[in-house]
């Protein structure tokens, strides 16, 4: 990435942000916000907030995480053998919000990988999306990889690009709960869920349809920065495993 255009995406970030905090009245994550929806010997859910970091190395950049919000709180429950204290059983990006499982101990752990390799997970989210998609139900078959070109190292992109290497079978499926509007323009609101859990999978097969999501400042090629928020939210986890049967969802 030349130095010029890494400036120009610092600088639409920064932006982004301070019309977040200062316009927007989007107050930074704390470590008091975390709430919980499910807590036993086994497993913890929490409904992850947007705009925070599962965890990170770097206290400048990150100082409040999902992992320092968990041990500021469930201190007892943290592991000095995992890096970070607690064992996450999935992953959501820094922008996406909802239900994030956390295993307690090696054997729920075990149970959660288990389940989520051999597909008996189930993974549902809702989405905002620009344009009105006209089809009620989509399923998206096209395999993700990762973007090559320098000045999108961070990004994923479909296989049939010519700078896609590495691609990976994806496949999503798609339901259409409304048609509205989202500061003037066309906008669907979609339930969807996850058959493949690729990096980025529901961004970048909404962007591959010509619907990317509302407030996605990556895949809007770094210009959608006026939504106070990516509308991006895990909404429903289904975790079937021999300690324990999850079955947790969170508000819209």
């Amino acid at each position: 990435m030349s130095l010029i255009h890494k400036l120009e995406v610092n600088t639409r970030w920064l932006i982004s942000r301070v019309m977040k905090i200062y316009v927007m009245g989007c107050k930074p994550a704390t470590l008091d916000d975390l709430e919980i929806l499910h807590l036993s010997d086994n497993f913890l859910v929490v409904n992850k907030q947007c705009d925070i970091a599962i965890n990170s190395e770097s206290t400048i950049q990150h100082p409040v995480t999902v992992a320092t919000q968990l041990n500021h709180k469930f201190k007892a429950l943290s592991d000095p053998s995992v890096k970070f204290g607690f064992r996450f059983c999935h992953r959501l990006d820094y922008s996406t919000s909802g239900v994030l499982c956390i295993a307690l101990n090696k054997n729920a752990a075990k149970q959660s990988y288990l389940a989520m390799s051999s597909k008996r997970s189930e993974k549902y989210y809702l989405a905002l999306v620009y344009g009105h998609v006209q089809s009620e139900h989509l399923i998206v078959d096209k395999p993700i990889g990762y973007d090559s070109r320098q000045e999108y190292s961070h990004c994923m992109c479909t296989a049939d690009k010519e700078y896609c290497i590495n691609p990976r079978w994806a496949v999503s499926r798609l339901l259409v709960l409304q048609h509205g509007f989202y500061n003037g323009r066309p906008a669907s609101k979609l339930l969807l869920k996850l058959i493949t859990g690729r990096r980025h999978q529901l961004r970048v097969h909404c962007h591959e349809l010509g619907h990317t999501i509302i407030g996605d400042y990556t895949y809007s090629n770094r210009k959608d920065i006026s939504p106070y928020r990516m509308f991006l939210h895990s909404y429903r986890l289904v975790l079937p495993s021999e300690v324990e049967n999850l079955d947790i969802s969170t508000n819209d």
